[in-house]
């Protein structure tokens, strides 16, 4: 039967629902709380230059870093029918290789670049181990990172030889936060640059395609030419790019490494962000813009708590009770009740009027 332009959208967006109402319930409760909570305002920096300000950009901006690694998290649980603990760690390794190339001469355009590029191998490297323990191996994705969740933050230590060295330089101001002359937070920049990295690896590969198919049904891949260990394999190091670009980010906010503090439990939130987001944790059909909507759900809900004078010591405690009312809301009992809600609603209604129309 033919849906109707209403059904159809409802279907074909259903999985961004859950997402989509979080936000929209958090920003009708801001605003009855505070009407101003959302306004947006122009204000000097310290360098004296126009950058934008207000609880909106709080969002957009505090969020960059849970949003990109969301993103990785997208193919790696799409893929491997998993989830990567260790990204935090793995952002601090990151983040220590590239202060560690920074100090190793004057800070310029030039070095920032190979800190970067250096930033990004190592994060591969590591990445493409916990992708070769799932992929050849077959361990348990959450099992084989583990290893890196519990070490990562030490091999990061060792990097810079138990230091926590600090790197000043406009270069890295400009990163972790504005660029002279350009209002909207560099972060938030970064995010739009690797969404449309993102979407153009889909637009002109069929990586999406292959991805999905290795986590729907492995056999199947492998009779159509597709390699699930390569695809599985492939999905880790792209997250390992995603968590060097997000320790770059936590590195060039602060200043400085700490290998301790640097996206401390960011792994679990990136998780909730995909869970939110309506994505099958175990694996398939996956939609990264659901994630990156989960990831600005989180962030917003954090920003709301705290404007409430809610303690810092009681924000996890709130948060996991609105967490767990999205999961339940997005779980697979609830999904099937809303659809034989919606077909009973309109469904019906169709069959009855296509009956009338036949008699």
């Amino acid at each position: 039967m033919k849906r109707s332009g209403a059904s159809r959208f409802f279907y074909n967006n259903s999985q961004l629902l859950i997402p989509l109402i979080a936000i929209l319930l958090l920003t009708v409760f801001n605003l009855i709380r505070d009407p101003g909570f959302f306004s947006v305002g122009i204000a000097a920096n310290n360098n004296g230059d126009p950058v934008l300000q207000g609880n909106l950009i709080s969002i957009l901006n505090g969020a960059s870093e849970l949003v990109i690694l969301s993103m990785g998290m997208t193919l790696v649980t799409a893929a491997a029918g998993g989830q990567d603990i260790s990204v935090g760690a793995l952002a601090a390794i990151g983040g220590s290789v590239f202060v560690k190339v920074l100090k190793g001469g004057s800070i310029n355009g030039l070095l920032v670049l190979a800190a970067f590029l250096a930033c990004c191998a190592a994060a591969m490297v590591f990445g493409a181990l916990n992708g070769s323990l799932v992929s050849f191996f077959g361990i348990q994705p959450m099992i084989a990172t583990l290893i890196l969740f519990t070490c990562g933050r030490s091999i990061a230590y060792w990097i810079n030889g138990g230091a926590t060295p600090t790197v000043a330089s406009p270069i890295l101001n400009a990163i972790g936060s504005f660029i002279p002359g350009i209002p909207v937070p560099t972060p938030i920049l970064i995010v739009i640059a690797a969404g449309i990295l993102f979407a153009l690896l889909f637009r002109f590969t069929a990586l999406g395609l292959y991805i999905q198919t290795v986590g729907i049904n492995q056999g199947a891949a492998r009779l159509n030419g597709i390699s699930a260990k390569g695809i599985k394999l492939l999905s880790f190091i792209l997250l390992g790019a995603c968590c060097a670009v997000a320790g770059v980010i936590g590195v060039s906010r602060l200043g400085l490494i700490n290998h301790e503090t640097l996206l401390i439990n960011i792994e679990m939130d990136a998780i909730l962000a995909v869970a939110i987001g309506g994505n099958n944790l175990g694996g398939g059909r996956f939609k990264m813009i659901g994630s990156v909507l989960g990831a600005y759900a989180i962030q917003a809900l954090t920003i709301t708590l705290y404007a409430m004078k809610v303690p810092s010591t009681d924000v996890k405690a709130y948060k996991a009770v609105v967490i767990i009312i999205l999961v339940i809301m997005g779980s697979p009992v609830v999904k099937d009740a809303a659809g034989r809600l919606w077909k009973r609603l309109f469904g019906t209604r169709r069959t009855g009027t296509a009956g009338k129309e036949a008699a």
